[in-house]
């Protein structure tokens, strides 16, 4: 996972780096090392999802991020999605995926803030 992934503890949130090459392995050992940390660590409140690596999204990038804000969910973490690019943006809207699950944020300090104010 290392490289393609990584997770970070900020403050009361976990970021998560998604980098471009990110394969169905690689998800899979994402997916459970991010429900261990949400589920262990102390005081995390939500998922920051940082994807200003990704150039282009398809559905499999889409349903990658539903999936890490489904698993944040049920696990009482709010997720917020950063640094995506108008064209990701524009891609994820022409595939129908609007992330019902997540949240979006300008920056990370953004999405920092509105954890905090809960």
């Amino acid at each position: 996972m290392a490289g393609v992934a990584s997770i970070t503890l900020v403050g009361n949130a976990l970021l998560v780096s998604i980098q471009d090459d990110v394969t169905d392995t690689d998800i899979i050992e994402l997916q459970d090392t991010l429900s261990q940390r949400i589920a262990c660590e102390e005081g995390v409140r939500g998922v920051v999802l940082d994807i200003s690596a990704l150039e282009i999204v398809d559905t499999f990038v889409g349903r990658v991020i539903a999936q890490l804000a489904g698993i944040a969910r049920l696990l009482d973490a709010q997720t917020y999605v950063v640094g995506m690019r108008p064209a990701v943006a524009v891609t994820l809207v022409e595939l129908g995926m609007y992330l019902p699950e997540s949240r979006t944020a300008l920056s990370l300090t953004h999405a920092l803030a509105q954890l905090k104010r809960g």
